[in-house]
């Protein structure tokens, strides 16, 4: 089976830093994406952290957001840090005038949860399905997680609030992995992209 390709939503955030961590992982093709048309051709989308707001206009205005929903309706593989978590999300507890989301995971999420800028954090955790040490998670104004329904697990959580999930196809963590050198996040998500891909070949 070919090498899978995971596009970067190059829209705004640290896209750069995405595409390095997915080629370390050693079992990727990472590109960014920033048209619908180039959504047909990956196989699993990460949404960076940044803005979600800008992120989430800049996704109507450019066109991607209602085929982006669909994919990920459809099962497409989808990965989202700080801001992307955001727009996983299927209900914001504070969402901006105009703030939309892609969804697809049942939670509710609250921005800048952890404070401004200059509250900015390291911490370690404790990750499900992530093997070995903990992972060291950088937290920039991060969200966190609210609640989260039946269908969504809880993969970490610090502080007593929930910072990553998955449910389904669809990842989020509240941290960003990519500014760390550790790939096992990403590792992962590579991971969930490479049995879509089986499972669609069946």
């Amino acid at each position: 089976m070919s090498t899978p390709v995971i596009g970067v939503l190059a829209l705004q955030g640290d896209v750069r830093e995405h595409l390095v961590a997915l080629a370390a992982a050693d079992a990727a093709v990472a590109r960014p994406v920033r048209r619908p048309e180039e959504l047909s051709e990956i196989d699993g989308l990460v949404i960076p952290g940044g803005e979600s707001t800008t992120i989430s206009k800049l996704a109507v205005l450019f066109g991607v957001m209602a085929p982006l929903r669909a994919r990920v309706r459809d099962g497409m593989p989808v990965y989202g840090t700080c801001a992307g978590m955001i727009m996983l999300a299927d209900k914001i507890l504070d969402p901006r005038s105009g703030q939309e989301t892609i969804g697809g995971i049942d939670m509710i999420v609250r921005r800048n949860a952890f404070g401004r800028q200059n509250e900015s954090f390291e911490a370690a955790l404790d990750v499900k399905g992530i093997a070995g040490e903990p992972v060291e998670g950088v937290f920039i104004r991060a969200p966190w997680v609210e609640s989260v329904g039946a269908a969504a697990e809880v993969l970490a959580e610090h502080d007593g609030h929930i910072v990553a999930v998955r449910q389904g196809n669809a990842l989020a963590t509240s941290f960003h992995p990519e500014l760390t050198g550790d790939h096992r996040v990403h590792g992962l998500f590579v991971d969930m992209v490479r049995a879509y891909r089986t499972a669609e070949s069946l």
